[in-house]
């Protein structure tokens, strides 16, 4: 059995989707989890990361762990110890965790990386970069004026589609051979804020203005949902990357045999989100 914490977010939907597909026994998990964000037939129950012990009756013969946290988790910087320790003392043998590209390039924190190989569990790290679905941020103005804004217009990353996450994790959670590696997950492709919008302007067949904000202005809209540590963080990546953080790597089509999907193919599957 393998339980999906972060169940109902970009990558735990997909992720949920991908093991019942298989024929895998589930438990999705996440705080606010209801009937209705599973497929029939998968199991949820509701926990909280920050609170540990709720995981027990959770993980109770679960063979596999996805491990998905909250940047407000992330923000504290403790506690998924914690929930390790609960995972291996249920009998838990294996763990996946959704980590970022930035810790790999010392922009984030690598306390949730060290704690898993510390764990004593057979472990793999997933590190992507940005996700395509963050351009879901610009839905509400796109709908209502056919208009976005973003940072630094013209600086390329390779996004990466969630469901591409997805279909990572469900191969590292079910197959043997991936204890002790970590995989860099991106894009085919580097793109900017400017081609996004463009690409969901070709997507929805009408132009869509792009106008490019300020670093502070950037900034304050990113605070009422992400911790300032993260924020700036996330700045510095979208606004300086390094070589390493523009780089496309090819683990997504080496663990799933298939190219990883581009930005403009997201833009068309998700197009209702902007009409």
């Amino acid at each position: 059995m393998i339980v999906v914490t972060g169940a109902t977010g970009n990558v735990g939907r997909p992720l949920v989707r991908a093991l019942a597909a298989t024929g895998e026994r589930v438990i999705a998990v996440s705080r606010r989890i209801t009937a209705q964000d599973v497929p029939a037939g998968v199991r949820h129950a509701r926990a909280d990361l920050s609170e540990p012990e709720q995981l027990k009756p959770v993980l109770d013969g679960a063979t596999a762990l996805f491990l998905l946290t909250s940047p407000d988790f992330l923000a504290t910087g403790s506690g998924v110890g914690e929930v390790l320790e609960v995972a291996r003392n249920s009998g838990v043998r294996r763990a996946v965790l959704l980590s970022s590209q930035g810790v790999g390039t010392l922009r984030h924190p690598s306390l949730f990386e060290d704690a898993l190989k510390e764990s004593g569990l057979e472990w793999t790290v997933l590190r992507p970069g940005g996700f395509h679905s963050n351009a879901l941020q610009w839905a509400d103005m796109i709908r209502a004026e056919r208009a976005a804004a973003a940072p630094f217009a013209d600086v390329v990353l390779p996004t990466i589609d969630p469901d591409d996450i997805a279909a990572a994790a469900a191969l590292v959670l079910r197959e043997d051979g991936h204890s002790g590696r970590t995989y860099e997950l991106t894009g085919p492709e580097a793109v900017s804020p400017r081609q996004q919008v463009a690409a969901i302007a070709e997507a929805l067949g009408e132009p869509v203005k792009f106008t490019e904000l300020s670093r502070a202005d950037a900034k304050a809209q990113m605070l009422r949902f992400m911790p300032e540590p993260v924020v700036e963080s996330t700045l510095g990546i979208l606004g300086e990357p390094t070589a390493t953080e523009q780089r496309v790597s090819p683990d997504v089509e080496r663990l799933t045999g298939r190219a990883a999907q581009t930005f403009a193919a997201w833009a068309v599957r998700n197009r209702a989100a902007f009409e």
